[in-house]
Order: C-alpha cells, then structure tokens, then sequence
C-alpha cells in the first residue's frame, strides 16, 4: 500500500513550475504587476485604498488614506467620536447604501441589525453547540452554510432578497462567533457552558464583548476601543483576497450563503485575516529574546535577525510591515495605534505600547541596513490590532473571526454591487507549460 508520502513526492515533483516560465510568459503573480501594483481587473464605487501616485510609472509616496464610498474613514472616525456615539452601524450603512444615514435612518438601522442578532430557532443548538470546532472560523463558514437550510428562498438573486439575506448575516455574525467561541471553550478547554442572548439595543461592539464575557461587563473605552477595529475592518477595496473572493464567487450566480462563506475561507489565512495573529506571536517570542525593551540597539538586532531568516519562525518576515498600496503610513494603523495608547493607560500596559513605538520608528532603519532598501515601509493594520485586541481580553482565537465580523460589511456591499453592475462571470487565464504526452497502456507501465 502507498504511503502519503510517496504520493507526496509525485505531487512535488510533477506540480513544480520553473520560476523563469513565469518571467517568459508575462505572467502577473498574485495578480500584481512587475511595479506591486495590483491588475485591474474591476471598478467599484464602495472602497478605495490610496498609498502612493504613479506617475508615468513612476510610484511617488503619499500618506496613506482609505475612503468608504468617497468619504475618508478618519472623517468618519472623528465625527463619530465627537458626538459620543459609535460608529460601526453607520459604516455599514454608508457601504451599504452609499451614502450617510439621517439620526433616525441610523436608529432604524441599528434596531434592524439589533432585532436581527438572535439566530433562528434552534439554530445555536442543533448547528453550534452538536457540532463545535476547534477553529472558529471553520466553525463560522460552517455555520453560514447551514444557514441556507433556513433561509425560505435562498437561491433568488433578486437585489431585495440578496439585500435581506445580507443584512441577517451581517446582524447575526457576531451571534454565531460567540456561541462558537463558547462551543469551542466547552467541548474542548472543558470549561463551563455560557451562552448569553444577544441585547437588541446595544451597538455591535458592545454586543460582542457581551457575548463573549461570561459576566457581560466591559467599558465604556473598551467598547469604543472595539467599534475602531471594526470601523477599521469592514472594507478595503474591491481586490483584498476575500473581497475579490466574494466577487469571483458572486459572477458566477452562487447563492449569498456559499459567496460569503468563500469570503470566510479566504481571510481565515495567515497572509491575509490571521496575520495580527503572527504578529501577536512573534512579539511574545520578542520578549522572551530582547531583555531591555527600550534598549534600541537590543531591539533592532532582534528585528534584523528576524529579517535575516534567523529568529522566530525563520521566513525573514516582519509580521505587521508593509503593505501592498501603504507606503509612509497606513491610515487604519494611525487611527488604531492612537486608540491603543488610551487603552494602554487604562491597562497599565504602556511599557509594551511603547515597544511597538519603538519598533515602528526603528524598522525601516532595520531594512535599509539588512536588505539595503530605501523603498518607504510602514506598520499596517495587523501591527496594532492584535495588540488592541489583546489588551481587550480577546482570546487569539477570536482576533480573525472578529475581523470577519466587520469585514462581512464590505463583502455584502461588494456582492450586491457584483449583482447590480457585474453581468459577467470572472475568469482570467492560466497557461498550460505541461508538454503533450501520450497515453501508455496500464501493461507497459513502470512499477
């Protein structure tokens, strides 16, 4: 009998492809262009990530911005601040429907997402609890799957039902996280069993750190703290992984449940919604190596070996560095990081705040030194939400199923948006470099 691993080496043998053949045919890996633009390959009116100017091929740098159907998202940070309230229901709605509620369209809204948070009868317990997962991601794809089975017509893509479809699952996402963290926490860390109701008043911050606290309590900074993240994280353009995910999927007429969970499956990766994760843990092992954190010299030498291949996990990678558009600053990294200190002092964690500073200033002195580049580099998002979501009391577990808790926001708007304007399946080509073989008769075959 064959072993996986002899099976293995047929796969890595005849799966390899030659580098240079991509080089020959022009191929855009990771549909990125030779400069680390991305191919254009859509238009959308819902997200836009600005990093830099091109200019006659030319990239010039700019500070970043991020703009949610042409409204700059620090705009709607600030104002939301400024008034008291939060402001993650407002996003949804402007991503949504493309422009800003009116107060009692926003209280409308909210209600609706509120009255919408509870899943359906028996849900939790015939799909959650019988079934747990250790991955609560696997668990949440999962479980909007199953979601079809309740849903009385959920293969009509009409824009009014995929539109009521959407705006369930964005209300029920954080339901079914919780329960599946508390599933998860039951049946496999053997703790104790605690399942709170979703509150229809409160805020979608404020209704998961509820749901996930066995005491319920939290603070008035913690919940705000949140609703940043989440603010943050519902959209990034229309070519994110998941996002164009959900795109693909939707051009080839998929009910809303299968488009999403695509979107799920694809964020649930570590290069893209679990990178924070990385970023957690390569600071852990930080703090085991460098004894003075505010020693810069001590600092910097265990960031170059990380770059050198030589320290945590040895791929040469700085997790939470760089980005693909962002180049003097990530706006989303801006707004998380001055919310982080707040949270810090309230924390009495301000020594490890101030080691992401330090870190921040320090690294691209790090790049040019071991890789010689000048190229203008910045902490993104995953840099400080991990720690954000640390200091909140979020187990890691939970800091990719919370992302898609906000992200499902830009997919919904994205998926009504391929149903309206779309009209065309997205199939871009891949060449073939296997050469012609003939069949050889199962006799004449070596063993």
């Amino acid at each position: 009998m064959s072993s996986i691993k002899e099976y293995l080496s047929e796969i890595t043998g005849n799966d390899y492809i030659d580098s240079e053949l991509y080089t020959r045919f022009n191929v855009k890996r990771g549909l990125r262009n030779a400069d680390g633009t991305g191919v254009l390959v859509g238009l959308t009116r819902i997200g836009d990530v600005h990093g830099y100017i091109l200019d006659e091929g030319e990239k010039t740098p700019v500070v970043g911005k991020l703009f949610y159907r042409g409204i700059d998202v620090e705009e709607l940070v600030t104002n939301a601040a400024a008034e008291g309230r939060f402001g993650f229901e407002e996003t949804v709605y402007l991503l949504m429907f493309g422009v800003l509620p009116n107060k009692e369209q926003l209280t409308n809204f909210s209600t609706l997402l509120g009255d919408k948070r509870v899943l359906p009868a028996n849900f939790a317990e015939d799909s959650i609890m019988k079934a747990p997962s250790r991955d609560i991601m696997n668990k949440l794809g999962r479980s909007v799957l199953t979601l079809y089975s309740w849903d009385n017509d959920p293969e009509n893509l009409s824009p009014e039902n995929v539109l009521r479809q959407c705006i369930e699952l964005i209300a029920q996402f954080p339901t079914i996280v919780a329960y599946s963290y508390m599933a998860k926490k039951h049946y496999y860390d053997h703790e104790s069993l605690i399942i709170h109701l979703p509150a229809s008043s409160c805020s979608t911050a404020e209704s998961v750190l509820s749901l996930i606290r066995p005491d319920q309590q939290f603070t008035k900074l913690e919940a705000e703290t949140l609703d940043l993240a989440l603010i943050l994280h519902a959209e990034h353009g229309g070519g994110n992984n998941s996002t164009f995910a959900v795109h693909l999927a939707s051009s080839a007429d998929t009910d809303t449940y299968a488009a999403l969970t695509t979107g799920i499956n694809s964020l649930k990766g570590f290069k893209h919604g679990g990178a924070n994760i990385k970023v957690v843990r390569m600071m852990a092992d930080l703090k085991k190596h460098v004894k003075q954190w505010d020693n810069v010299g001590e600092v910097a030498d265990y960031l170059g070996d990380v770059l050198r291949g030589e320290a945590y996990d040895h791929t040469g990678l700085i997790y939470g560095i760089g980005h693909a558009v962002y180049t003097i600053s990530d706006p989303r990294a801006v707004l998380l990081r001055n919310k982080a200190a707040k949270l810090a002092e309230e924390k009495n964690l301000m020594d490890e705040f101030n080691l992401y500073l330090l870190i921040e200033r320090i690294v691209p002195e790090v790049f040019r030194k071991v890789k010689g580049s000048e190229k203008d580099i910045c902490p993104n998002v995953d840099f400080y939400s991990g720690f954000v979501y640390g200091m909140l009391g979020i187990p890691e577990e939970l800091y990719t199923p919370i992302f898609a808790v906000s992200r499902v926001a830009g997919w919904c708007a994205h998926r009504m948006e391929e149903i309206v304007s779309g009209g065309r399946i997205i199939r871009p080509a891949y060449k073939c470099v296997q050469k012609r073989l003939g069949y050889v008769p199962i006799s004449g075959r070596e063993e």
